[in-house]
């Protein structure tokens, strides 16, 4: 097996840093846990687009670059490692525009994937609903036919970048008399339209990354539609394939990672650094060969993808191993850093930032977002090996 990356992606990478750090000098971010969903800047996601780095993958007919999968995954590697804000186009990135590749119309792909490579189209993720999380199937936001047009009335949580976008992609019930997991359609549409009523939702970081989305009686085009109607669930079972696949699950808290390790050769404790100390030194050896499994478990999904197979069963089990690395890095992290770790960033007296007391906070739905780790073992062993599903 060969791990080497060629002399072209080292370069690319090289190029990636370099560009990040130049951006850290001149003040545009400090690097954040969590700035992938959480860091909404438009003014980098410009630069970004500039760069030819948005829709990397796509074909170059739609504006792409027709990059590998390896080299997207550079790409958000280093962004993830140097905890860039880029929240505004990570969602249409990583997988809505691929969605519209695969499924959409001809006029859909000249529609919106134009917007996104420029850095102009955030499109947040409209699944979640008040009696629909992880059974997405149950959702009862219905899209009801009226001539060229559909009506949407329900309600959606937990939109990711509910409060910064301007379209929505989301998931509606065209069909209520089809069974639960048919009759369930996708639309892509802007959330200017009259009748869509957007409600921060604040999380206990204090984020306001989510979102309740409310509509009542929206109409769309029905060229809105994407892909089949009332086949929408199983498009959607094949996007959050790429959704729990990327690197943000293992890297999301890389910032703290790299900050914690730092800390512990840095502070010393009875004149010697307290990573030194046999307990300490162990968490920390842990961290770093939990963290390389993760990164391997991910470039296996890219391998896959490469390949042109959709990564279920890979993807299910790195984000199901990568969210529990993220969980035992916050915890190993308050335990190293002390009472003091529970401080905030405006605290003068927080370590490290205050990154400590955030990833502690988030972590706790880090293996709920995307799939719980339950449904992912689920997938895993009914897909991957072949065990009954009842």
């Amino acid at each position: 097996m060969n791990f080497e990356f060629t002399a072209e992606q080292n370069r690319f990478r090289q190029e990636v840093r370099e560009f990040l750090e130049s951006e850290i000098a001149q003040g545009t971010f400090q690097p954040k846990c969590d700035a992938w969903i959480q860091g909404y800047s438009p003014e980098f996601t410009k630069k970004v687009s500039k760069k030819g780095w948005i829709g990397l993958t796509w074909p170059v007919e739609y504006g792409g670059q027709g990059k590998s999968h390896i080299d997207r995954l550079i790409l958000t590697e280093e962004m993830l490692r140097y905890g860039a804000p880029a929240a505004c186009h990570w969602f249409a990135d990583r997988q809505i525009g691929g969605a519209v590749l695969r499924y959409g119309t001809e006029e859909q792909k000249k529609w919106i994937l134009p917007k996104i490579i420029a850095g102009e189209a955030y499109v947040g993720l409209g699944l979640s609903e008040p009696e629909a999380g992880s059974d997405l199937a149950s959702l009862r936001t219905k899209a009801t036919a009226e001539g060229n047009e559909y009506i949407i009335d329900g309600q959606k949580m937990w939109t990711s970048c509910g409060m910064f976008m301007n379209h929505i992609y989301m998931v509606a019930r065209t069909d209520p008399s089809a069974p639960q997991h048919r009759g369930i359609s996708e639309f892509i549409l802007e959330t200017n339209r009259p009748g869509i009523t957007i409600t921060p939702t604040i999380d206990i970081t204090g984020s306001t990354a989510w979102a309740e989305v409310f509509f009542d009686n929206v109409r769309i085009p029905a060229t809105s539609l994407i892909g089949e109607k009332n086949r929408g669930f199983y498009q959607v079972v094949n996007q959050l394939d790429y959704e729990r696949a990327g690197m943000e699950r293992l890297m999301g808290n890389y910032p703290l990672f790299d900050a914690i390790m730092k800390f512990a050769k840095e502070t010393k404790r009875h004149g010697k650094p307290i990573c030194e100390d046999p307990l300490i030194r162990q968490k920390l050896a842990q961290l770093q060969i939990e963290f390389e499994v993760g990164r391997l478990m991910i470039y296996k999904v890219i391998a896959v993808m490469e390949g042109g197979h959709a990564p279920n069963v890979e993807a299910a089990k790195a984000k199901a191993y990568c969210t529990s690395c993220e969980r035992k890095l916050a915890s190993a992290t308050m335990d190293i850093l002390g009472m003091y770790g529970q401080l905030w960033a405006e605290s003068k007296y927080a370590p490290i930032a205050g990154l400590g007391s955030h990833s502690y906070l988030a972590s706790t739905g880090y293996s709920l977002q995307a799939g719980t780790s339950e449904v992912l073992r689920n997938v895993i062993a009914a897909r991957g090996l072949g065990l009954p599903s009842d």
